[in-house]
């Protein structure tokens, strides 16, 4: 990205332009530019919307933008394809592992079932049976003053 920014900034000195005047042409602002001239990206939220600024901006300087694409992309492509091969190996492993779980065959016996979580029906039964238990309680204590009033005033 450097060599991307060092190519944009020696052409726009040789052609005499200053950054305000890029800046006000392309409504760019300055800092922008100055990230992209130093090549850094960590400025840029958008690798695309840096791409695209890097795209007018090599325009506007004269010079050819597929190529200075090419050279980011491929400046990109060097950034973001280094994969340690040990992740690599460990990603392939597990992988393979899932595969022969779920490809393996196996006796209703044998054949693991996810599990349920009965937690949540066990707690509602105990608090129906509770329920239940209280409404008894109270309509056998209901029954029996109302017995007993009766009982009194014969």
């Amino acid at each position: 990205m450097i060599e991307v920014g060092d190519n944009l900034r020696n052409s726009r000195e040789v052609s005499g332009m200053t950054l305000e005047e890029v800046s006000g042409d392309l409504d760019i602002p300055i800092i922008l530019l100055e990230q992209i001239e130093e090549g850094n990206m960590g400025a840029f939220k958008d690798i695309f919307e840096l791409k695209g600024y890097i795209e007018k901006y090599a325009k506007y300087i004269g010079l050819n933008p597929e190529e200075i694409i090419d050279e980011f992309n491929s400046f990109m492509f060097e950034r973001t394809s280094k994969i340690p091969m040990d992740k690599i190996e460990k990603a392939a492993k597990e992988k393979q592992t899932e595969e022969e779980k779920e490809d393996r065959i196996a006796s209703p016996y044998t054949k693991e079932y996810p599990k349920i979580k009965t937690a949540p029906y066990i707690i509602a039964l105990i608090i129906s049976i509770i329920l239940m238990v209280i409404a008894l309680v109270w309509s056998i204590n209901q029954i029996t003053i109302a017995n007993s009033i009766s009982y009194i005033i014969r």
